[in-house]
């Protein structure tokens, strides 16, 4: 029998690691970027086309390549930044593997320009597939400059499996944010196509973060940022957290390790630690933070997007950083503190001078005479007038014909019980007597028991079925805006926003876009109102985020569910009986009237026998 085991050829092996290391688009930029910080250079250039599907090319001024390394470069293992296995654990550098180019150029054509300082004439490199085409000298400035063309151009499943170019530009902007950001001191520009979206000046750390997210007028950064910083033997921190107040859902959180960007759930827990009880549990804080360790200390080998870190010192780190954020946050008086210091305070005065007292006023009738005869009448009262407004009170057949709606219940509608148990009610108990307790929940009576409804959820999920109704066909009602506002957004926003727009424009919702990825509100929605508009659609474009990142959710119900919320009756607002029976009778239309679109519940039911065991 002949032998099976055999070598596999160089141009599957390649194909086979691409698909760890090259996913998507914003992979190659990823990878073709760090190479250039690790070449020294001091300015990047970006360009993509079509979200980086026809063509992505990044040009530096490092310090080029000779034409031995140009070639070599593409070899599978072969690197620059490592000579053996101990040079593992004291890594600077943002490549070490020497995969990354022979994945690339293994499913795309490329195209390589290099020249080094010492030599007058550069390089010009062009494969595709794992074969070279093309190896000569050519003109061309100092540094290198790679083009990266029609990705997956022999694999196409995987180009059939790309997203739209929304969902794949908005993925090469967080891969540029998480490059731009821990290295300020480097200047960046990014082009789509010719259009310039960022134009980044060497800088320090806080104006790289305003320069790159200053454009959301909901987040004033310079405002919002505490500075944080600690030195011990384990790890130097620095960075700026956020202050609670502009805690949102999805807040903008990075960690970064050695010039490196990270995930790390536990520390992330450490910082949310320091935020309890100061912002509520559906909120994220702000945060961007560097971490500056021993490279002996760390392992970044453990996965092919070295995005995960294992840490010596995990619990040790944890700890400083959680105390370091407690303290930025106590320092700037974020949390609140009582202060027994009386000097410097007005003194108050501690008593009233005499001149200004005056005995207290009585007044009388004087014309009132219990024992005689006077003027005086004791006003009339028609006692069959107010019991009879009494007793047609109380008739439930006239009440209910004053609350008529045209929302018809189902014939039987299910409830729970306090013990959360389900039970089905006939609709014809339902009353038309309501009480509305603190403002806030509907007590109706029913033959089973007492029923108790939260006035804010319950209008909730009846708002979130007519939205999502009046999305699906196209149905909204606007309303012009007497003073349009303007709303700046920053790239990756306007990229969302461009995919919800027409499920806002069918709820009502009217925009002119302008430059700068600006646009003007000009109409809403009539159910929403015109107030705060702009705060509504960033809350829309925050829970839109949360959406993009869970594919089981779909941003039409994501949109319906911030609107509702927006528009919905408020805890505290005061409800006619009229205005509760016909919120009762439009949430029993509901397919679902149990529960709000995130499950939170609207009612439940006291039966008597409870109410009976009670007593």
């Amino acid at each position: 029998m002949s032998d099976i085991i055999h070598l596999l050829p160089d141009s599957v092996a390649n194909q086979i690691a691409a698909g760890e290391v090259i996913q998507r688009p914003a992979s190659v930029l990823k990878e073709l970027v760090e190479n250039s910080i690790d070449a020294g250079a001091t300015f990047i250039q970006i360009v993509i086309k079509d979200a980086g599907r026809t063509l992505i090319q990044v040009v530096d001024n490092g310090k080029g390549m000779s034409e031995t390394d140009a070639r070599m470069a593409f070899e599978r293992h072969a690197t620059s930044k490592i000579e053996n296995a101990d040079d593992l654990f004291s890594l600077r550098t943002m490549g070490f593997r020497g995969e990354a180019l022979a994945s690339i150029a293994a499913v795309a054509q490329v195209e390589l320009r290099t020249r080094r300082s010492e030599d007058e004439l550069g390089i010009l490199v062009e494969i595709a597939g794992t074969r070279v085409f093309k190896q000569e000298t050519v003109q061309c400035d100092l540094g290198t400059s790679f083009q990266v063309k029609n990705l997956f151009f022999n694999v196409p499943a995987r180009r059939r499996f790309l997203k739209s170019d929304n969902v794949e530009k908005s993925h090469i902007l967080t891969e540029f944010y998480r490059v731009a950001l821990v290295n300020s001191n480097i200047a960046f520009s990014l082009f789509d196509g010719d259009e310039e979206i960022f134009q980044l000046p060497a800088s320090n750390n806080k104006i790289r973060i305003e320069n790159i997210f200053g454009k959301n007028v909901k987040k004033r950064w310079q405002q919002q940022l505490l500075t944080i910083e600690t030195s011990t033997n384990i790890a130097n921190i620095h960075g700026y957290v956020g202050k609670p107040e502009y805690a949102q859902k999805s807040g903008s959180q990075y960690f970064f390790v050695n010039g490196r960007y990270m995930r790390h759930p536990y520390f992330h827990k450490a910082v949310l630690l320091a935020y309890n009880q100061m912002i509520q549990a559906s909120e994220s804080p702000n945060y961007f933070i560097y971490l500056e360790v021993d490279p002996q200390t760390i392992d970044i080998n453990i996965h092919p997007t070295k995005t995960e870190i294992k840490f010596e010192n995990e619990q040790a780190i944890w700890s400083i950083l959680s105390a370091t954020v407690k303290e930025a946050l106590g320092k700037f008086n974020v949390v609140p503190s009582i202060d027994f210091d009386q000097e410097g305070a007005v003194d108050m005065p501690t008593g009233i001078p005499i001149e200004n007292i005056r005995p207290p006023q009585t007044n009388f009738n004087p014309n009132y005479n219990p024992f005689g005869t006077t003027n005086y009448k004791r006003p009339a009262l028609n006692w069959e007038d107010l019991y009879g407004e009494f007793e047609k009170k109380n008739d439930p057949v006239e009440s209910s014909a004053t609350g008529q709606t045209n929302f018809e219940p189902p014939a039987t509608i299910s409830v729970d019980t306090s013990f959360g148990q389900q039970q089905e009610i006939d609709n014809i108990e339902l009353r038309a007597e309501n009480f509305q307790y603190k403002n806030r929940y509907i007590l109706t009576g029913i033959k089973s028991g007492l029923l108790m409804i939260d006035q804010h959820r319950a209008h909730t999920r009846v708002l979130f079925d007519q939205f999502l109704i009046q999305i699906e066909n196209s149905k909204g009602i606007s309303q012009q805006v007497l003073f349009p506002e303007i709303l700046e957004l920053s790239v990756d926003d306007m990229l969302l926003f461009e995919q919800i727009m027409p499920d806002l424009q069918h709820v009502g919702f009217e925009f002119e876009i302008l430059n700068n990825n600006s646009l003007k509100v000009i109409g809403v929605s009539a159910q929403v109102g015109t107030s705060s508009v702009l705060d509504l659609i960033l809350d829309i474009l925050e829970n839109a985020k949360k959406t993009a990142a869970d594919p089981t959710t779909h941003l039409k119900e994501s949109i319906s569910l911030s609107m509702a919320e927006y528009a919905s009756l408020k805890a505290g607002q005061h409800l006619t009986n009229e205005e509760m029976s016909d919120l009762i009778d439009r949430l029993f239309a509901c397919a679902n009237h149990n529960f709000t679109p995130d499950g939170k519940k609207i009612m439940t039911l006291l039966s008597l026998d409870e109410l009976e065991k009670r007593f």
